[in-house]
């Protein structure tokens, strides 16, 4: 984003600016002129899409959680089993972030992410990618016709998430170096499995 807006989608390029400067300096210093300033636009352009800061802050989050929604969905729908969707999704998770590292932190460092693990919690505000997990790891139980306790239900979806969110916060470290390509292990099952 560098270079600036160039006629293109101005409403795309200000949620991308938006989500650099919070994770540059916080959502305090989120404005819709300082946005606009990064696309080399007028400080009025933004206002044809957003009234305010806190409508541009939605549509980061919207616009960030439907990206990340698409892929997850793509990568559970393509599996021939839930096993197979299970794995496949946890792919998808970590090379979502690998591409896309200013996501990573702006869900996890700045948002207030939902996720009720226990079956037990009313889950309507649960972060979607979260009910995607939890759903998918409830077929892959039904499918194999394995029976757990509550907590061990808990527990597994702990471990799940953790494994790909782990990856995924190590994969986007600016100051972590690796010889290794994440995505062509991702690939060839060496990092998840």
């Amino acid at each position: 984003m560098g270079d600036g807006y160039h006629h293109g989608n101005l409403r795309q390029a200000l949620i991308d600016a938006g989500i650099k400067i919070i994770n540059d300096s916080g959502e305090s210093n989120l404005s819709l002129r300082k946005a606009a300033a990064l696309c080399n636009v007028s400080h009025a352009a933004p206002y044809a899409h957003f009234k305010d800061k806190e409508e541009l802050l939605k549509a980061i989050k919207d616009s960030v959680t439907c990206q990340f929604m698409e892929e997850l969905t793509n990568a559970v729908d393509s599996g021939r089993t839930a096993e197979e969707s299970l794995l496949l999704m946890g792919k998808a998770y970590v090379q979502f972030f690998i591409r896309k590292p200013d996501y990573f932190k702006f869900l996890f460092s700045s948002q207030n992410i939902v996720a009720h693990i226990s079956d037990s919690q009313d889950c309507e505000d649960d972060y979607p990618p979260f009910l995607l997990l939890k759903d998918t790891y409830f077929k892959y139980l039904k499918e194999k016709k394995i029976r757990r306790s509550a907590k061990q239900k808990e527990i597994d979806i702990i471990k799940l998430w953790s494994t790909v969110h782990g990856l995924s916060s190590i994969a986007c470290m600016s100051g972590v170096t690796t010889s290794i390509d994440w995505e062509a292990e991702l690939s060839k099952d060496l990092l998840i499995y």
